[in-house]
């Protein structure tokens, strides 16, 4: 269990002559949130190393604050940190899923039976996030050899003979897939339905590991 959350908010003690603000006015709010961004800037900066992404760390716990039942929050400085550090770690690993994106798997991992439903609705978004970058920024082809190549360990010439391609061609409509998901310019708009047909082909693959109706929503799109 994280204790720093449940910290955050259990009754105040004494400690000395210090006076724990009271939040629940979102003015009263406001005024602390000022007063504590420095400190919280710093946090994020530290962890995600980047002054940019830091105000945009902060910025999120002033949204994540005001939606916070804050009647119930009896140390705000504490939970003002915690929530950075979450939010920071996150963007972090996000950060790291970027980078993998192009060279290494990118689905989520086979369902884990036991994981909990956060963790499921995480993996969902996951996956939805993906699949619209891959919608809005690659070609039928281009998309269809990279998420068998990358995603699912194709060899080239199994992806050649499935989009009726040369091996030569199969290594460049991936190579260049990854050059356009680097450089992360999206040059179309995405079909709520194709994307939804897809995000459900994807989670339907890395949960049984069967991979047919994958393969005939990618070909039929690629031909």
């Amino acid at each position: 269990m994280d204790t720093s959350l449940i910290d955050a908010r259990r009754p105040p003690t004494e400690h000395g002559t210090q006076t724990i603000p009271d939040i629940g006015n979102l003015h009263d709010a406001a005024t602390m949130f000022t007063q504590a961004r420095p400190s919280l800037l710093h946090i994020a900066h530290r962890i995600v190393g980047n002054p940019a992404e830091a105000e945009d760390v902060v910025q999120e716990v002033w949204l994540r604050l005001q939606r916070t039942d804050r009647a119930v929050v009896h140390n705000p400085s504490a939970l003002l940190r915690t929530i950075t550090a979450r939010l920071a770690m996150n963007v972090v690993q996000s950060a790291r899923r970027r980078r993998e994106f192009s060279a290494t798997t990118w689905l989520p991992e086979s369902a884990d039976l036991d994981a909990t439903p956060e963790a499921v609705a995480e993996r969902q978004d996951a996956v939805e996030g993906a699949v619209g970058l891959l919608l809005a920024t690659l070609t039928p082809k281009q998309r269809a050899a990279y998420i068998l190549r990358e995603g699912f360990g194709y060899s080239y010439d199994r992806i050649a003979a499935l989009l009726q391609l040369s091996i030569v061609n199969s290594r460049q409509q991936v190579a260049r897939a990854q050059q356009r998901l680097g450089t992360r310019r999206q040059r179309q708009e995405v079909d709520a339905f194709t994307h939804r047909r897809l995000v459900q082909a994807f989670l339907g693959a890395a949960r049984t590991g069967d991979l047919t109706h994958l393969e005939r929503i990618l070909l039929a799109d690629a031909n």
